[in-house]
């Protein structure tokens, strides 16, 4: 396949504008510049990647993403309840911030937060996407082959290099 082809091993810049069950506009690449991904590097979520494999420059698709191959459906075991205190005082915390936790071996993980009261805070490993099926209006405006460090981080690197 040519470099206007998809497929693994390819950097993709892309225009979406993505959209929830209901048709509201959750993001959209619109007035910025494309996203970038790196095909086969898990990059973006699994169900758009699959759809996207074997389009081509120019091509447009609406990708309906169902839950499972998007953020995941949602499980209630990943939610925890804690301490205010276990917080920094001084942050004003709100549902919907974003913070890394550890695992055992210090490895880091996304954590949101779903609800604050003045004594607890209760935060989940669940994307604020999970259990939503999703739908992506893309179009394909760049193929390339990756650089050497691109390859080596996993991730495509924007216009003057690491992002």
């Amino acid at each position: 396949m040519s470099d206007t082809t998809v497929t693994e091993g390819k950097v993709v810049a892309f225009h979406y504008t993505l959209t929830d069950p209901d048709g509201a506009t959750i993001d959209s690449s619109e007035g910025g510049p494309p996203m970038l991904f790196l095909a086969g590097a898990h990059n973006i979520v699994p169900g758009l990647e699959r759809q996207l494999i074997g389009t081509s420059v120019g091509d447009s698709l609406l990708a309906h993403v169902p839950a499972t191959e998007a953020y995941g459906e949602l499980r209630d075991d990943l939610y925890q309840t804690v301490a205010r205190e276990a917080f920094p005082a001084d942050v004003d915390l709100q549902p919907g911030m974003q913070f890394m936790g550890e695992d055992e071996d210090g490895d880091p993980f996304p954590l949101w937060i779903t609800a604050v009261t003045a004594d607890q805070v209760t935060i989940t490993q669940n994307h604020p996407l999970a259990g939503l099926d999703l739908s992506f209006d893309v179009t394909i405006e760049a193929i390339r082959d990756p650089s050497a460090e691109e390859l080596a981080h996993g991730h495509p690197h924007g216009p003057g290099g690491h992002h």
